[in-house]
């Protein structure tokens, strides 16, 4: 007896939902802390190679979501796709993507603030970079979640 057909819905929305909020976050930490760099390159000009820094963490998140989704789509099968393997798919695209996306709020606001700072006082450096570790961590967290529960695809039957 094959699989209901619906079950793979709840797949490819977890896919999805890992790729899109993963780069709504990247886009929205890129965006911000690339108007922050902008803003402080006109004040300190030979400052900026060294603050685009939260700008490549920002993009590092879209990477994250794009593991997943690749993942998970490897994973759907049209036959023997139960909904709890549907399930813990959408789970898992859920928690890389809205992780993804919390992270990239983060970085964007600490990387505007943090690199106009520096421009300021250059020995702020170190502390903005310690606190977008902090943020970027909150994305691993949830690479690490989504990736334990696309594990859960070990049932196969219906």
């Amino acid at each position: 007896m094959p699989c209901d057909p619906a079950a793979s819905f709840f797949g490819f929305a977890g896919a999805a939902s890992a790729l899109i909020f993963s780069n709504l976050g990247a886009a929205y930490g890129t965006a911000k802390a690339g108007v922050g760099v902008a803003s402080m390159g006109v004040m300190r000009p030979e400052l900026v190679m060294r603050c685009i820094i939260p700008v490549v963490m920002a993009g590092v998140l879209g990477i994250y979501g794009l593991i997943v989704a690749v993942i998970l789509v490897g994973q759907i099968a049209e036959t023997n796709y139960p909904f709890f393997v549907g399930f813990a798919h959408l789970a898992s695209g859920l928690a890389n993507g809205l992780s993804g996306l919390a992270a990239g709020i983060c970085i964007g606001i600490v990387g505007d603030a943090g690199v106009r700072a520096t421009a300021q006082q250059p020995k702020l450096f170190v502390v903005m970079i310690l606190i977008l570790i902090f943020a970027e961590a909150l994305a691993l967290y949830g690479l690490i979640v989504a990736l334990i529960l696309a594990g859960k695809s070990s049932v196969t039957t219906c």
